[in-house]
C-alpha cells in the first residue's frame, strides 16, 4: 500500500507519521512542492494512468497507485529567478496549477482534501458561520480594516483580542495603546484584522480523527496557550452532546482530520473558536497517552 505525504520530509510529524505508516508494511513517499519545478518534475497526462511525479531520487511516482495523501503542508512552488518579476508570476502560477492539477486527478483517500484545507486555513472566519449554522455558539466577531468599526466593536465589548485574519502570529489583548487613532489607521493601512469578544473560561482542544473525539483542557494564563511553554495538558472527559458537536462541526467543514479550540466560561457553556485542517499534535499525543498517531495510521490504511 502507497501512501504520500504532502510536506518536508525533515518535518518532525512526517518523519513521525512516516515511521508509524512503515511499521504497518506500508510504502510512504514523500513530496515537497517547493522543489517544483528545479527538482521536482511532474507529469499531467489526460490518461490518468500516466500522470506522475519524478522524486529527487528519480523514482516516478505514478498517482493511480496512491492509496491515501496526508496533507502536512503544501508550499509555494520556488521558481528560478528570471529577472522580470511578471515572468516569475507565470512560471509559478503554472507550477502550482501543474502540482494541483495532478494531485487532484488522484483517486487517493485524502487526509484533509487540499481545498477544504485550503478554504479553512485561509478563510478562518467563515468556520464561526458554518459553526452557527448548525447551532453551536460562537464568539462575536469582525473582520475589518475600517478604523471607525474596530472603535464601536472595542465600545461594545468589554475585552475584545485580535489575530491576524488566515493565522501566522499570535493572537493578542486589545488595548487603548493599539486604540490610539494613529497607530490603528497605520495598522489598518496594512491589511484587514479579525477582532473578537474575548470570552473568559478554560481552554479545551479536541482532536477529530474520523469518528473518535479526544479532549484535553489546556491549563494557561496566557490569550494564545500556544506561546506558553508551561501550559498543562490534562485528559478531558467532553459531555456526549459536545462531541457530537465537534463531530458535526468537522463534517460541515470537511474535515476528517482535526484540531477544535473550544472555551469553557464559567457558566459551563461551550464556545466554538476555530478549527485547524492541518494540527499539530506529537506534543498533544506525549502529554495526555491519546492514540492520535494510530488514529491516523488506521484512517490512512483503511480501505476505501
Amino acid at each position: 500500500m502507497i501512501h504520500l505525504i504532502l510536506g518536508n520530509p525533515k518535518d518532525i510529524h512526517v518523519s513521525h507519521l512516516t515511521e508509524a505508516l512503515k511499521e504497518r508494511d506500508s510504502i510512504v513517499f514523500h513530496l515537497n512542492s517547493r522543489l517544483l519545478p528545479v527538482k521536482l518534475k511532474a507529469a499531467w497526462n489526460s490518461q490518468i494512468q500516466n500522470c506522475y511525479f519524478t522524486l529527487t531520487d528519480g523514482y516516478k511516482l505514478r498517482i493511480e497507485d496512491i492509496h491515501s495523501i496526508f496533507l502536512r503542508r503544501i508550499s509555494d512552488p520556488c521558481v528560478p529567478s528570471l529577472g522580470n518579476s511578471k515572468q516569475e508570476r507565470i512560471a509559478f502560477d503554472d507550477s502550482m496549477t501543474t502540482l494541483r492539477v495532478i494531485l487532484k486527478s488522484s483517486p487517493a483517500f485524502w487526509v484533509n482534501n487540499w481545498e477544504v484545507s485550503y478554504r479553512i486555513h485561509e478563510e478562518k472566519p467563515l468556520q464561526l458561520v458554518s459553526a452557527k449554522k448548525i447551532g453551536i455558539k460562537v464568539p462575536v466577531t469582525i473582520t475589518t480594516n475600517d478604523p471607525e468599526e474596530v472603535s464601536k466593536f472595542a465600545e461594545s465589548n468589554q475585552k475584545v483580542i485580535f489575530k491576524p485574519v488566515c493565522g501566522g502570529a499570535w493572537t493578542q489583548t486589545l488595548t487603548s495603546y493599539h486604540l490610539e487613532p494613529a497607530r490603528l489607521n497605520l495598522a489598518l493601512k496594512i491589511s484587514p484584522v479579525t477582532f473578537q469578544e474575548y470570552i473568559p473560561g478554560t481552554n479545551i482542544r479536541t482532536y477529530v480523527i474520523d469518528k473518535s473525539v479526544y479532549s484535553a483542557e489546556v491549563k494557561s494564563e496566557s490569550v494564545d496557550f500556544r506561546k506558553d511553554k508551561s501550559c498543562e495538558l490534562i485528559p478531558f472527559d467532553l459531555p456526549d452532546n459536545i462531541c457530537q458537536q465537534s463531530l458535526s462541526i468537522a463534517k460541515e467543514l470537511g474535515l476528517v482530520w482535526t484540531a477544535i479550540d473550544w472555551r469553557l466560561t464559567p457558566d459551563n457553556e461551550y464556545v466554538f473558536l476555530e478549527a485547524n485542517s492541518n494540527p499539530l499534535f506529537l506534543y498533544f499525543e506525549r502529554k495526555t497517552g491519546f492514540p492520535i498517531t494510530n488514529e491516523l495510521v488506521t484512517l490512512l490504511t483503511k480501505k476505501y
